[in-house]
């Protein structure tokens, strides 16, 4: 099973795209290393202020992979330069 989500997030406090690429750099590489999942910027990339991120795990249990997606989404929370706003997730 494939669950696939897309999340939109907010940063208030970067002013720079510097800023912005350094937490989605260290965003990114704490999703893969903990979760092994894939992880892409998907949109707004000369925005300094907002992001949108494509994340997708693979599993044969779907059950599993949405607690994956969920945990995922967990961490995405803790991180204090962040806001997630939106978030789609599919299952497919």
């Amino acid at each position: 099973m494939i669950v696939y989500a897309e999340v939109e997030c907010m940063m208030y406090e970067g002013h720079s795209l510097k800023f912005k690429r350094s937490i989605i750099k260290r965003l990114m590489a704490r999703l893969k290393n903990d979760f092994n999942v894939a992880i892409t910027e998907l949109d707004y990339h000369d925005l300094w202020q907002r992001t949108k991120l494509g994340i997708v795990t693979i599993s044969t249990n779907l059950t599993h992979a949405e607690q994956v997606i969920q945990e995922v989404l967990r961490v995405i929370d803790t991180f204090p330069e962040l806001e997630r706003t939106v978030t789609d997730v599919e299952r497919i």
